[in-house]
């Protein structure tokens, strides 16, 4: 058989085995090393050990389990339940001033950890039973603490972003930057959309009721500078290192750990029992993403050696559409694949498969892609798109893991009004979405006020 038509087998083995539900790193090394030895025998075996070694050599990868941990440390602790009484007090005698607490806390934990589930579960457990005491809208609720707990996927520093970069092969660091932008906008459409919608229907979100509003004015300049401002510093400043080129993104990791767990020490919740859970979260969570990291490229070497990689990439090309067409159709492939599959499963497989695509598009001298614009910029435009993309799949019924999460943490919300909140907010990644599709930069300013060129 054709090596080409083998490889094609080889990914619809893949996704088959998928949507039935086996585990995604087992059946990538299992069907990589099964179709990999029919199509060039045992030269695979070699394939498999050079691969593993060349991905666990990157050092940017040892960020991922750092930044998971500062994140798990934060939940653990409770410092996002004191981020968000802070807020709650701040905005008391606001309409909607807890959906506005939540997607200032949101917006902040997103920089903590860039892991969905504990995003949504975190804020669902702590706003969740405040929003029903004060009798707020049960569907803009939930479409609020789905939307602010996907954020973590986009905001820096995202750990999509930290192993979306060496696949791809662009630095972290510039996606760090590029991601600022497009989602200060994605917060700011959520924050825009409830104000504005509280303030045409209060009922949807009334003030705190006067029992619940903080005592004096002091209380909520305390509450700011005791619960907000700690915090702030210390996920702010891991970004900032980072972006001002003074750690790298493994070194500002190291650091933001240490600071989160400083930090929980001087708020007095630092304890043995917590410290172990979270230090046990952080291994499954990091041995998953790694384990399929390692899994995904001996798949992806297997899949390009037997040269289907570059049959798909032919056969799209020479598709009579434009170039941007060509980016909506990968941009919809890849919403679709939100669906069913975690975000690193997506960019560990799929963005391998589009990335010569992308390249081939900005490279033909008639219709690049995006004139004026150099091969790398455009792949840290494309890596922006999947990001603001897979955090849209994730809101996007019927799959929607998001709301499972939050039924998971609120069982008194009907699934059918947890659905109806996303989907408002699922418009607003929409635009968000065609927003740095059709206006590249957005993506590219900061990177280039930063790093020049």
């Amino acid at each position: 058989m054709n090596p080409e038509y083998l490889g094609l087998i080889l990914l619809v083995a893949l996704i088959t085995c998928i949507f039935i539900g086996f585990p995604i790193a087992f059946t990538l090394i299992i069907l990589a090393v099964v179709f990999g030895y029919i199509g060039f025998g045992k030269v695979v075996f070699f394939l498999m050990f050079f691969q593993t070694w060349q991905i666990m050599k990157e050092e940017t990868l040892a960020a991922v389990p750092l930044f998971i941990f500062m994140g798990h440390i934060l939940e653990q602790a409770g410092l996002m339940e004191r981020l968000f009484l802070s807020f709650q007090f701040i905005l008391a005698r606001v309409k909607g001033s807890l959906f506005l607490g939540v997607l200032f806390v949101s917006t902040i934990f997103a920089t903590a950890t860039g892991i969905i589930g504990a995003s949504v579960t975190v804020m669902g457990l702590l706003a969740a039973p405040a929003m029903m005491r004060s009798r707020y809208n049960t569907a803009l609720s939930a479409g609020v603490i789905t939307a602010g707990g996907c954020l973590g996927i986009l905001i820096p520093p995202s750990v999509l972003l930290v192993v979306l970069g060496p696949v791809v092969g662009v630095s972290v660091v510039q996606l760090f930057a590029a991601a600022i932008v497009p989602g200060l906008i994605l917060s700011g459409l959520y924050f825009g959309y409830t104000f504005i919608r509280c303030q045409i229907n209060p009922d949807l979100g009334p003030p705190l009721p006067p029992e619940e509003q903080p005592e004096s004015f002091w209380v909520v300049i305390r509450e700011f500078f005791l619960g907000i401002v700690p915090l702030a510093v210390v996920v702010f400043a891991a970004l900032g290192s980072i972006i001002a080129g003074l750690a790298t993104p493994t070194e500002a990791a190291a650091m933001a750990a240490l600071g989160a767990l400083l930090l929980t020490a001087l708020y007095g919740r630092l304890s043995w029992s917590m410290l172990r859970e979270s230090t046990l979260s952080t291994l499954g969570t990091s041995s998953m993403v790694l384990f399929l990291a390692v899994a995904s490229n001996i798949y992806g070497s297997v899949f390009a050696r037997l040269g289907t990689a570059t049959l798909i990439t032919d056969t799209m090309l020479a598709l009579p559409v434009s170039p941007m067409a060509m980016i909506i159709i990968l941009m919809a492939v890849i919403f679709v694949l939100g669906w069913p599959l975690e975000w690193p499963a997506i960019v560990l497989i799929f963005v391998p498969i589009f990335l010569p695509v992308v390249e081939a598009l900005q490279s033909n001298p008639d219709t690049p892609l995006l004139p004026g614009i150099g091969p790398q910029a455009t792949l840290v435009w494309f890596c922006t798109l999947v990001a603001v993309n897979l955090q849209t799949a994730f809101l996007s019924p019927p799959v929607a893991m998001a709301a499972y999460y939050l039924k998971g943490v609120a069982p008194e919300w009907e699934l059918s009004d947890i659905y109806n909140g996303m989907l408002q907010f699922m418009v607003l990644q929409v635009v968000g979405l065609l927003i740095v599709l059709f206006y590249p930069e957005v993506a590219l300013w900061l990177p280039r006020v930063i790093f020049g060129g």
